[in-house]
């Protein structure tokens, strides 16, 4: 009998709450941190984002370990917001991932070729027949790919050793391959940590570090777009003007001596977040090798894709 009683009590719990009026429905949002995005470890750590999407919207976080990470994630619905280099973004979309790039969190000189002190590497010339670790479809990637057409080579010119940028780090200190194409903070580390040698850096042929969006998101939820943005931008403009702290947050998320921090941080620059000429012809040229190496298809439309690409609505226009 008590048996049917409860049962009975339950069955009506559960029709007198499917007659209740239903309340504000919750937005589910993903938005990625990456150690190569300092920014986003402020926003993470200081809870920005949660306050300014406020009660009706949960946040959930997700570490993108590469350009490629985060694009496969946006690509698959598990984020809503990914950051990238500008020439990855590019590429995923010249590949059909439906992302639009609507902000500049860092002009950074985040990648450059790194080889161990014992290797007799001291150019990109000498890096033919080499193995190198490459992360595909990376800033590191299509740096890489600039450098060798610098050097008259192209990628069938050396061994490919296709690794994400942690273990490349660790297959070029065991010797696996003969170089590297680095990324901080891993690259930093291995500078310092390891005594390895940057033999080839340009900062101008780093692209930039931007945060992208699922267009369908953009669509659906204009307005939580731009307060997304507005978070990132607080947080960028803390982070310039709280250098130590900054350095500290990022030390403490990537696990990282303070060293190997500062040295990452110097290649950073976070002063302006605009989607003006200077990123756009950055990404321009970077296709443009994308096409030459056949990465990108050569009947496509690299500045259509790019014009389809960029979407400047929600960038603050100020600059500190």
């Amino acid at each position: 009998m008590a048996g049917r009683v409860s049962a009975l009590f339950a069955a009506l719990a559960a029709l007198l709450a499917l007659q209740a009026p239903a309340g504000a429905e919750t937005l589910n949002v993903a938005v990625d941190f990456a150690y190569y995005n300092p920014v986003s470890l402020v926003l993470k750590s200081r809870h920005w984002l949660e306050d300014a999407l406020g009660p009706d919207v949960k946040v959930q976080w997700v570490q993108s370990a590469g350009s490629n990470k985060a694009l496969e994630f946006l690509n698959a619905r598990s984020l809503d917001f990914g950051s990238t280099a500008g020439a990855a973004a590019l590429l995923g979309r010249a590949n059909g991932n439906p992302i639009r790039t609507i902000y500049v969190y860092s002009k950074p000189e985040w990648t450059a070729l790194v080889t161990r002190p014992d290797t007799g590497i001291h150019s990109v010339a000498d890096l033919k027949g080499k193995r190198i670790a490459v992360t595909r479809g990376t800033d590191p990637h299509i740096f890489l790919l600039r450098a060798l057409a610098e050097a008259g080579l192209s990628e069938h010119d050396v061994k490919i050793v296709p690794l994400q940028h942690a273990d490349g780090r660790l297959a070029l200190d065991r010797g696996d391959v003969d170089a590297w194409a680095g990324l901080d903070p891993f690259m930093a580390q291995a500078e310092i940590e390891s005594h390895d040698v940057l033999f080839y850096r340009n900062a101008d042929l780093n692209t930039y570090g931007v945060l992208n969006v699922r267009e369908a998101f953009l669509a659906e939820h204009p307005e939580t777009v731009a307060k997304v943005i507005a978070a990132y931008e607080r947080a960028r403009r803390w982070s310039l003007e709280h250098k130590p702290e900054l350095a500290a947050i990022l030390a403490d998320a990537a696990k990282l001596s303070p060293e190997v921090a500062a040295r990452q941080l110097e290649r950073t620059d976070l002063s302006d977040p605009a989607l003006d000429a200077g990123p756009r012809a950055s990404i321009a040229a970077a296709g443009a090798v994308l096409k030459a190496s056949g990465i990108i298809p050569p009947e496509t439309d690299t500045g259509a894709v790019l014009a389809a690409q960029i979407d400047a609505e929600f960038v603050p226009p100020a600059r500190p």
